[in-house]
C-alpha cells in the first residue's frame, strides 16, 4: 500500500519547475509558497491567563491590536479579529506547536485548532505588484504598511495579505486557491508575469 502523497492546490500547474530568480525581466513575480502549518488560536484577548499562555507558547507576544502581526523566526502570528489568530509555521513545527499552545492554555477558555490543510500561501513581488492588488482588491494597499495584516476582497473570494521582505504574502482557502491564481494572471497581464524561486521562510 502506497504512502499518501501530500500535494498543495496548484501543485497541477507545475509552478515549481517554472520558478527561477527574480530579476527585472518581468514586472510581478509571484508563486506559491506550500505545505506551511495554519494553526487557528481561539480566545479572549482581555484574558490575561490566555494572553500570557499564548504568548509563552509561541515565543512572540499575541498581537492584540487590530490588524496587526507578530514575528519570530519560526512563526508569524496574524491578528484575524478580538477573539482569533492564525500562526504560520513550518509543517514540520505544527504538532509541536499546538502542543505546546494546548499545555500552556489548559485550564484556560481557548480553542488551538490544526488547519494546515485548508490554507496555501502566496507570493506576490516585483515593481507592479501594487499595481496588480489594485486591480483585484477594493482595498487600498498603498496604506498597508509592514507589520499589518489585512482581510479583503479578491475578485469574488477573499484573502489575508500582509506585507514580508521584498514582496506581499496572500493567505488563501484551498478551496479557492485555483480561481485566486487565475484571476491573479490575468491581472498581471499588462505588466508580465514572472514565476519567483522564493523561499518559505
Amino acid at each position: 500500500m502506497s504512502e499518501p502523497i501530500m500535494r498543495s492546490p496548484l501543485h497541477a500547474l507545475g509552478l515549481a519547475s517554472q520558478a527561477r530568480p527574480i530579476d527585472d525581466s518581468h514586472g510581478v513575480w509571484a508563486n506559491e509558497i506550500p505545505h506551511l502549518g495554519y494553526i487557528s488560536l481561539r480566545g479572549d484577548s482581555r484574558d490575561q491567563a490566555f494572553v500570557s499562555g499564548a504568548s509563552k507558547a509561541l515565543g512572540v507576544p499575541l498581537p492584540l491590536d487590530p490588524c496587526t502581526l507578530a514575528r519570530s523566526e519560526s512563526v508569524t502570528v496574524l491578528w484575524l479579529s478580538p477573539d482569533e489568530w492564525m500562526i504560520i509555521s513550518a509543517p514540520g513545527r505544527v504538532n509541536a506547536l499546538r502542543a505546546s499552545l494546548e499545555q500552556a492554555l489548559a485550564g484556560v477558555r481557548s480553542q488551538v485548532v490544526d488547519n494546515s490543510g485548508g490554507y496555501t500561501q502566496i507570493f506576490l513581488g516585483g515593481t507592479h505588484a501594487l499595481d496588480v492588488l489594485r486591480h483585484v482588491s477594493v482595498y487600498d494597499f498603498e496604506s498597508l504598511q509592514p507589520g499589518r495584516v489585512v482581510g479583503t476582497t479578491f475578485g469574488k473570494s477573499s484573502a489575508y495579505a500582509f506585507q514580508q521582505g521584498d514582496g506581499y504574502r496572500l493567505i488563501v482557502r484551498r478551496s479557492f486557491a485555483d480561481y485566486i491564481w487565475r484571476y491573479l494572471v490575468r491581472a498581471t497581464t499588462p505588466y508580465g508575469l514572472g514565476i519567483a524561486n522564493v523561499a518559505p521562510d
